[in-house]
């Protein structure tokens, strides 16, 4: 904090604030709680002219510290990112399939399949799509059981914690 106040203006982003600053309730300890109330008393602790910006992202607001989330002017704004939608897939299945011969049959069927995953899920699918057609011709072209196979590795061959920790859902690929 010492830096952020002697570098303003400046911004201190604090990824995963849920593993510091989650309910007291649910805490294993002092420790926990410690760099709790350091992280309220750095934000409590700016002065009104302070040009400092605190980021503080979590995928689970719901297990916040009240007296971080309920407290007027602790937060001012909450911004939430969800999954995208339709749009939103097809957009980044053709960002991250760059280069890949992705024909518009193809892009239409990865956006179907993947409804309720996230962006690093479809970052991931199109990286092991190009894998799949390596091994199948050299990667020449990009085919549906390139984009099948793909899925299958990620949902089903590589288990939960993988489905889980790249943002998916086992229920996209049976929608084939």
């Amino acid at each position: 904090m010492n830096l952020a106040r002697l570098l303003q203006p400046s911004m201190v982003v604090i990824e995963d604030v849920d593993l510091i600053a989650r309910d007291r309730e649910m805490m294993g300890g002092p420790c926990e709680e410690s760099l709790l109330n350091r992280l309220l008393n750095e934000m409590d602790g700016l002065k009104e002219d302070a040009d400092i910006l605190f980021v503080l992202t979590t995928n689970r607001p719901e297990q916040l510290e009240g007296a971080l989330a309920d407290r007027p002017g602790r937060i001012d704004q909450a911004i939430e990112i969800p999954l995208p939608d339709d749009v939103g897939r097809r957009k980044l299945i053709q960002l991250y399939g760059q280069g890949l011969a992705l024909d518009e049959s193809l892009i239409s069927e990865a956006t179907r399949r993947t409804k309720g995953v996230s962006a690093a899920f479809i970052k991931e699918l199109m990286r092991r799509t190009a894998q799949a057609s390596i091994g199948r011709d050299g990667g020449t072209t990009i085919q549906s059981p390139d984009l099948g196979e793909a899925l299958d590795d990620m949902l089903f061959a590589s288990g939960r914690l993988n489905v889980k920790l790249l943002g998916g859902t086992q229920s996209v690929a049976i929608d084939a």
